[in-house]
């Protein structure tokens, strides 16, 4: 790839990044790519690249015989449910529970496929809706249905979801079949909720892994008690910004927290769906990391 053509495609996933962060006019996205490739039927390749695909193809079996998959209400409190999609392995108990924090499009196929994902690691999963209280995530097999769930995302309550992930922690931790340890894993705006969750949960939480999650403020970092590993990707500035301050305030405040940096790669790397983004080496070695952190502390 030339130096013009890099350029190129970094503007293009930044002008994507302002439209899915920042809640920008869809029609003004098209417009800024027409203006970066010259026509409207190369801009929408383009955005389509970026973009996650809704048909792309599971990495895990959704009807994987060796799981137990469930996708159901859970109680977090009195008269207050949300929904959950629940995997785990078939007949194993005492095992570790991982909670998946789903990214700004809510729970999709791709964070039902993850959950699977870590369930086939050795662990108890649930990946919950954090839209169940606007009545859940939309169907997001077009684009129509991700604006809409990006709309309900920028809407909601961050101190009531907070509240109802540090809820959803008690939930797991008192399910039967489990060894009572908890952690937790996000993606993009779930990574945000991981370091927000980690705040506020105490030691009610085993460990906390963030995949390019933009940091709360500094000042929160004392309130941190569990071991967190955090993923970033070296093209990401957005989220670099606020990753670098709170790590180093993680580490002034002698709290356990491992960081990675991969060089080269795009916010949203790990997103096997998003043709543009997904960088494989990166996505492999982050799994391998988090998967080996999460067995070093909720195994047993």
């Amino acid at each position: 790839m030339t130096d013009n053509s890099r350029s190129w495609r970094d503007r293009a996933i930044q002008l994507y990044d302002a439209f899915t962060h920042e809640h920008r006019d869809r029609r003004a996205l098209l417009r800024d790519m027409v203006a970066l490739t010259g026509s409207v039927a190369a801009a929408e390749v383009l955005i389509a690249g970026i973009a996650a695909a809704p048909a792309a193809a599971a990495i895990t079996d959704a009807a994987d015989p060796t799981l137990d998959i469930a996708k159901e209400a859970y109680g977090i409190g009195p008269g207050k449910q949300l929904t959950g999609y629940f995997a785990s392995p078939k007949g194993k108990t005492n095992l570790g529970s991982v909670i998946v924090f789903h990214e700004n499009r809510g729970l999709t196929a791709h964070i039902e496929d993850v959950a699977r994902r870590f369930a086939l690691a050795g662990f108890r999963a649930v990946a919950p809706d954090f839209l169940s209280d606007q009545g859940g995530t939309p169907d997001t097999t077009n684009a129509k249905g991700e604006d809409k769930a990006r709309e309900m995302i920028g809407k909601a309550d961050l101190a009531a979801i907070t509240s109802e992930a540090v809820a959803t922690i008690g939930a797991m931790r008192a399910r039967p079949g489990g060894n009572g340890k908890v952690a937790i894993v996000g993606f993009c705006w779930g990574g945000a909720l991981v370091n927000r969750v980690a705040v506020a949960a105490g030691d009610a939480l085993a460990a906390g892994v963030a995949y390019y999650g933009p940091a709360p403020d500094p000042a929160e970092a004392a309130q941190v008690a569990a071991p967190l590993l955090l993923h970033y990707a070296g093209k990401d500035t957005r989220v670099a910004a606020t990753g670098g301050p709170w790590v180093a305030a993680l580490k002034a405040a002698g709290k356990d927290v491992t960081d990675y940096t991969y060089e080269g790669v795009d916010h949203a790397f790990n997103n096997d769906t998003s043709a543009e983004r997904y960088n494989a080496a990166a996505a492999l070695l982050a799994w391998d990391r988090t998967i080996a952190f999460l067995h070093a502390h909720l195994d047993g």
